[in-house]
């Protein structure tokens, strides 16, 4: 886990192609990324740690992730903007963020690595599921695939493709 999130350290643009099948439309959005460490002691992390009842000892590599981009939504006049803190806690197979992605509540995800190397995480929410797949292409272009299914599992609400470039200058 460590070497992933090191890898994915820097600044980022996002092209990002989604499907909302619960509303028949395409949604283009492009956006800028930052990834940047945190400090394991910050008080950030020790606070999102025991929100989850995990003990701080156990996390590796926290992380912050920051993004704005707009989308082609509605005329693509809404600026998207937003950040999250992100605990990874591999003896548990977790990952903690004090911000969801489907739901911006606070939320605990499971992880794991395919064989391939693919980062794979699994988030359950109130009302509904979020699965990402994340991998690297090169070390500076990485693919990101996500779905957003019912709480049930049954239906696919909402599926999307990400290409993401490293930033270098």
């Amino acid at each position: 886990m460590t070497a992933f999130v090191q890898k994915s350290l820097g600044r980022w643009r996002s092209q990002r192609s989604v499907h909302h099948l619960a509303f028949g439309h395409f949604e283009q959005v492009e956006s800028e990324l930052e990834i940047a460490p945190v400090a394991i002691d910050a008080p950030a992390v020790v606070a999102l740690c025991a929100a989850w009842g995990v003990p701080p000892a156990t996390a590796i590599a926290p992380f912050a992730m920051k993004w704005e981009g707009r989308s082609d939504w509605d005329g693509g006049q809404e600026v998207l903007a937003g950040e999250c803190l992100l605990v990874p806690v591999p003896a548990q197979g977790k990952l903690l963020r004090d911000r969801g992605y489907a739901e911006t509540l606070p939320a605990v995800g499971t992880f794991g690595f395919a064989p391939d190397g693919t980062f794979v995480l699994t988030t359950p929410y109130e009302r509904a599921a979020a699965e990402e797949r994340i991998w690297f292409v090169t070390d500076d272009v990485r693919y990101r695939v996500s779905s957003i299914r019912t709480s049930s599992g049954q239906g696919v609400v909402t599926a999307s493709f990400s290409t993401e470039i490293r930033r270098l200058a």
